[in-house]
């Protein structure tokens, strides 16, 4: 990551979201203790937090402090861990290492992961739920709510995941509309409730300012998994720790597969181009996003 300011922004996005979560985190000497363990080592580590950085960065975009998106933040956060810690799973992706160190259930126990997975989800609508320092009130934290709960469920990452594994398990041969349909959900889902849970919390703001953050939202989940796409041909993922070209050895479709190599990277630049032009209405608070845009296809992890 080259970029200065986008390394200070995404820096001080991870200190204030992870100072939230060790607030709300049950304390690991609480009983049970193991299952406390285990949800603190699913979420606090060397991860990214891009997505409530985009939670953080579409605030400043509408003009909210950061501080006053730490719930949803926390949420978005929890839920992704969650979905990681399952993912991870040996029925599942079947990964010995997340971020560098060893998966949940490799630590912990499958059993205690699965659990794990659970509560972090759960804690998520909780903290939601009960936190009455978000903008807009109990309607704004109720339509939240909606928004998570939709991207997480049936019709988004776990949808989306089931549609992978259907194909994984018939040896159905995937075109780039089912390919793109299953990222929709499985990956896009969430990026986009990142920015969606934002604007919520100014419920005056502009119907056409909503759409287009929404749809910056949009071309923004597409362009990260083609990215990871890329990177797992290039075997840069085993930097983090993930096996190097694991979805071709498991025979996932992937967009690199489809297209080619430099087709799928044309069509990464593209979306992030996209997502770029549905900004060009919001002045430079909206720069963080526009930074996180640019790095989703300059990353290298």
């Amino acid at each position: 990551m080259s970029d200065p300011r986008l390394q200070a922004f995404l820096a001080a996005c991870r200190d204030r979201v992870t100072s939230a979560l060790e607030a709300q985190l049950p304390a690991p000497e609480i009983q049970p203790e193991s299952l406390h363990r285990a949800m603190r080592y699913a979420v606090l580590g060397a991860g990214k937090y891009i997505r409530p950085a985009l939670a953080y960065g579409a605030g400043l975009a509408i003009g909210l402090a950061p501080e006053t998106l730490n719930a949803p933040a926390c949420a978005l956060e929890l839920t992704h861990a969650y979905s990681l810690v399952h993912d991870d799973l040996p029925t599942m992706d079947d990964d010995d290492l997340r971020r560098g160190r060893p998966t949940c259930h490799k630590v912990f126990g499958e059993a205690m992961a699965i659990l794990a997975g659970d509560a972090l989800q759960t804690l998520a609508f909780r903290i939601l739920a009960s936190d009455d320092t978000v903008p807009g009130g109990a309607q704004a934290r109720t339509a939240m709510l909606d928004t998570l709960a939709r991207a997480a469920g049936s019709r988004g990452m776990a949808g989306g995941q089931a549609l992978e594994l259907n194909a994984l398990t018939s040896g159905q041969e995937l075109d780039l509309v089912a390919l793109e349909n299953i990222h929709i959900h499985k990956t896009g889902a969430l990026i986009r409730a990142s920015v969606r849970m934002a604007t919520l919390a100014r419920p005056e703001l502009d119907p056409e300012s909503t759409d287009y953050l929404d749809r910056y939202a949009k071309c923004l989940g597409l362009a990260f998994q083609i990215q990871d796409d890329i990177l797992d041909v290039e075997g840069k993922t085993a930097i983090i720790g993930k096996t190097k070209g694991k979805d071709r050895a498991q025979g996932k479709a992937t967009y690199p597969t489809l297209l080619g190599l430099a087709e799928a990277r044309k069509q990464a630049r593209m979306l992030v181009t996209e997502a770029l032009t549905n900004l060009r209405g919001f002045d430079e608070r909206a720069d963080p996003l526009r930074r996180i845009a640019r790095y989703i296809v300059d990353r290298d992890r």
